[in-house]
């Protein structure tokens, strides 16, 4: 059976599923609304279940043996007390490896970032990446449950759990003192808030996420990978203030808008994906990784 891609599903249909997905509109605001562009025997309720994430198939398996991961736990004292993720590293690493914070969308960690996670460990990266639902028990493993449970969160000490986290890896022994931060989303978002708070992060790479304000951006001292979907209105309206930002504050960046892609196109678990933008996004944020944390 042929994957179906962002082509397959109407662009209003898309907008629709954007807005659930980030609380928009309620499910039944989708299905509602989804109808009327489901023809041909399609039901509203079988385009959300094709646009809906797959798992079944990860990129690098959790049982590859280039690499080792694990349960971690670090101290948060601002923030929820502890902050509990999945860390994954190479099998065979020899001397000390730069890390990478790796910050999931608002579904928290589901299998997808702990992909991820481990695509990084086999490109010789120590990756962490924190379960922003831990306090609530971690990700639920249902998409849905976790995006209600997301909603409940509290929002100021899951942020401080990041930066904590950002501060654990660098302490880490096997680490070389570097850390860089790759975030999708709300991921993205919160890859840009670090880059504002943490004087010391040493790379951040956003994902199509929300940008800080213009007085925030002028404390950025890390340098910037930025990513963006060509069709991604409610993000990129954005970026032209963050870009005017970032020049006047003399911050080092990179930005690249993969044309005619949706927000979600890195995620290789939905039809939004776009293998093409995303092989040319994953190669860039490595080789930016590379440059900036092994040095």
């Amino acid at each position: 059976m042929t994957r179906p891609t962002a082509q397959d599903f109407h662009p209003e249909v898309l907008k629709l599923f954007d807005k659930y997905v980030h609380g928009a509109i309620s499910r039944r605001g989708f299905l509602d609304s989804a109808q009327q562009y489901a023809v041909g025997g399609v039901t509203a309720a079988s385009l959300l279940g094709a646009l809906s994430p797959s798992f079944a198939a990860p990129v690098v398996s959790p049982t590859d043996t280039r690499i080792k991961t694990r349960t971690a736990e670090f101290p948060s004292p601002q923030g929820n007390g502890t902050v509990r993720g999945y860390l994954a590293w190479p099998a065979n690493a020899t001397g000390k490896l730069p890390a990478v914070l790796v910050v999931h969308e608002n579904r928290g960690l589901n299998p997808h970032i702990e992909d991820i996670a481990r695509r990084l460990a086999t490109a010789g990266f120590i990756a962490y990446a924190p379960d922003g639902l831990a306090p609530q028990g971690g990700y639920p493993g249902d998409e849905d449950k976790a995006r209600d449970l997301f909603a409940k969160a509290d929002q100021p000490k899951m942020r401080a759990d990041f930066v904590a986290a950002v501060a654990a890896l660098k302490a880490l022994p096997e680490g070389n003192g570097k850390v860089g931060v790759v975030g999708f989303c709300f991921g993205g978002g919160i890859a840009n808030y670090l880059a504002t708070r943490v004087s010391d992060l040493n790379a951040a790479v956003p994902f199509y996420g929300a940008q800080p304000p213009a007085e925030e951006t002028a404390k950025i001292k890390a340098p910037l990978l930025i990513h963006y979907a060509g069709d991604d209105e409610r993000i990129n309206a954005g970026w032209p203030a963050y870009e005017a930002a970032l020049k006047a504050a003399g911050v080092k960046y990179e930005a690249f808008v993969y044309p005619k892609v949706q927000h979600g196109f890195n995620n290789d678990t939905t039809p939004r994906y776009d293998a093409a933008a995303a092989d040319l996004a994953w190669k860039r944020t490595v080789e930016f990784f590379d440059k900036t944390l092994r040095s």
